[in-house]
């Protein structure tokens, strides 16, 4: 088994107008982490360095044209691009985006390839990506495309995880997304990583309502009984401990998710609002359900303070910490479950 120190984690450099290299920098800046992990960014040393000047936190790299020339104790850099690149920070650009899919897809090879043990995503403008060869609404359906598995968003906390049925979709399709199928694939995907990649022997998974109040017995809509409610008791016959639907709007402040290993929630922001109020700033964004391991910050581009050297980052920190974690429980598990003949 891998120690710590061993542990390559990729990194792509998201978009560069943005703060994802700010960031990147500001969990390296201090040495120590080296014995921690073997860092590999997927960009250019040159604009590395840049970046370094600009911040006025500056690193040695060590460039290298594959990541598996990664050496151990050194922060390496995969030059993904040989060019210099003009950075306007703060500003929406298709050029720059174009290089953060250059750095992604680079980053999700090596991934594949097993050159880099986790992949820590910073933020992309799902704007500026679009083009004739990259049509996603973001990394989750990207890597969803290129690595195996069921992929789902779960949003994660030292003290909260949450789930989506559906991510992102406009609210007037949600309803029509949401089945008995979807929901017993979302949430058994949640129930094993929940076991695997946290630890949980036997999780307890609550699940919010699609309506408000859950529905009130069909007065506001019949999804919650006529789809949800049959999926969840499917789910409980099956011996998974898995409750509700709740009515959202009192769950989180009744303090209600404390009571539960990871809460479920049926759209974006019905999930992603309280788990944001609740961590921001500490919360990590977990791509479950593949066989590779992707994490990023809770958090976007941030255009408003991009360049400033005013972003934190402690998201982007504990996305890393968290990959590593969740790579080491992952491993431990197989060991755990593997046919001893």
């Amino acid at each position: 088994m891998k120690t710590s120190s061993n542990i390559r984690v990729g990194i792509s450099i998201g978009d560069m107008n943005g703060i994802g290299p700010e960031i990147i920098l500001k969990s390296l800046q201090d040495q120590r982490v080296l014995e921690l992990f073997t860092p590999v960014i997927f960009a250019n040393s040159k604009m590395m360095s840049f970046f370094g000047n600009h911040f006025k936190i500056k690193l040695q790299y060590h460039g290298i044209s594959k990541a598996e020339d990664a050496i151990e104790g050194k922060i390496n850099v995969v030059n993904v691009w040989k060019e210099n690149v003009k950075i306007n920070f703060g500003k929406e650009d298709k050029t720059i985006g174009s290089y953060a899919i250059k750095s992604l897809k680079a980053a999700t090879k090596a991934l594949v390839k097993k050159d880099i043990d986790t992949l820590v995503t910073a933020p992309i403008n799902k704007n500026s990506i679009q083009s004739d060869e990259f049509n996603f609404p973001g990394h989750t359906d990207f890597l969803a495309q290129q690595l195996k598995g069921d992929s789902l968003m779960f949003m994660v906390s030292d003290h909260i995880k949450v789930g989506l049925l559906t991510d992102h979709v406009p609210v007037k399709d949600v309803s029509s997304k949401i089945t008995e199928e979807s929901i017993h694939k979302k949430i058994t995907a949640i129930y094993e990583s929940l076991k695997k990649d946290f630890g949980i022997r036997e999780p307890k998974i609550a699940v919010l309502g699609i309506n408000p109040h859950s529905g009130d017995g069909g007065v506001i809509g019949d999804e919650d009984d006529e789809t949800m409610k049959p999926a969840i008791k499917k789910l409980v016959d099956s011996g998974k401990f898995v409750f509700g639907p709740y009515a959202a709007d009192s769950f989180f402040g009744s303090k209600n998710n404390a009571n539960f290993d990871a809460i479920i929630a049926a759209y974006h922001d019905q999930g992603l609002i309280p788990f944001k109020t609740l961590s921001f700033g500490n919360g990590v964004n977990f791509t479950a359900g593949l066989n590779r391991i992707r994490t990023s910050p809770d958090h976007g581009t941030a255009f408003d303070i991009a360049g400033k050297g005013l972003a934190n980052g402690n998201s982007f920190t504990q996305a890393i910490y968290m990959s590593i974690s969740i790579f080491k429980n992952r491993m431990e598990y197989i060991q755990l479950t593997k046919n001893p003949l």
